[in-house]
């Protein structure tokens, strides 16, 4: 006998309105160099953003602030509502092996170890078993397309095959956020297109946020929003993508 639903079933929870990272009034010198002057940014569990704008605008600054790489001289950095901007250097080291996934213009594999222990190694550092890790790596390989790769190492990989490798490497430890450093730089127009189709798709299934700084309005267009940064401010002009 099936049991009739109840007519007054109990409401869902309402989804959580605070950002997954959030930073306020971000203010970071070097020397009398200004590269953010009071910056803002909201980043929702699951979305994309690109940060734009020219050479030395402060784009990467904002990138290594967020990411618990540089700490800001001034302002707030909050992850999933906790302030981690003012940590100690090893509580951020912390956060970003347990919490966040890079990936960089280069790759910044390590040359010396195969493709499989190259993505192993960021649940290794944080105590996993090898062969725990080792199989982990095997199936985000496999899933991203590298299946029989496995052993190769970052020389006998195409660009855009080790930039896969690398994008299984940001995601395996699964990070809130994810930060990607013009992620396509070294790679061709394709191959750029493809890296992105991967790291946006894969970072979206995997419930991770996704920055990517970028100079280039096609990468931009993968993301579902994007900010513009000049002389370390943030254009009023902001808004979304796709």
């Amino acid at each position: 006998m099936t049991t009739a639903p109840s007519p007054n079933p109990a409401p869902l929870p309402p989804p959580s309105t605070v950002p997954r990272l959030s930073a306020r009034g971000l203010v970071k010198r070097f020397g009398p160099t200004t590269a953010l002057a009071g910056v803002d940014v909201d980043l929702a569990a699951g979305e994309s953003l690109a940060v734009m704008g020219p050479s030395g605008s402060g784009k990467s600054t904002l990138l290594h602030c967020l990411a618990g790489i540089l700490p800001p001289d001034a302002g707030t950095v909050h992850l999933d509502g906790h302030e981690v901007s003012g940590m100690s250097e090893r509580e951020r080291s912390l956060l970003r092996r347990r919490r966040y996934g890079f990936v960089f213009q280069f790759g910044q594999l390590l040359s010396e170890l195969p493709a499989q222990e190259n993505v192993a190694l960021p649940p290794m550092l944080l105590g996993t078993p090898r062969a725990q890790a080792m199989g982990l790596a095997r199936q985000w390989l496999d899933a991203l397309g590298l299946r029989g790769m496995e052993q190769r190492r970052p020389g006998e990989l195409s660009g855009g095959q080790a930039q896969r490798v690398a994008v299984a490497r940001a995601l395996i430890t699964g990070p809130g956020v994810v930060f990607a450093d013009e992620p396509t730089g070294a790679l061709d127009q394709t191959t750029g297109a493809e890296v992105m189709r991967i790291l946006t798709e894969t970072t979206r299934a995997a419930g991770a946020s996704l920055v990517v700084v970028t100079h280039d309005e096609t990468v931009a267009s993968w993301c579902s929003r994007r900010i513009e940064v000049w002389d370390g401010v943030v254009l009023p002009t902001a808004g979304a993508v796709r």
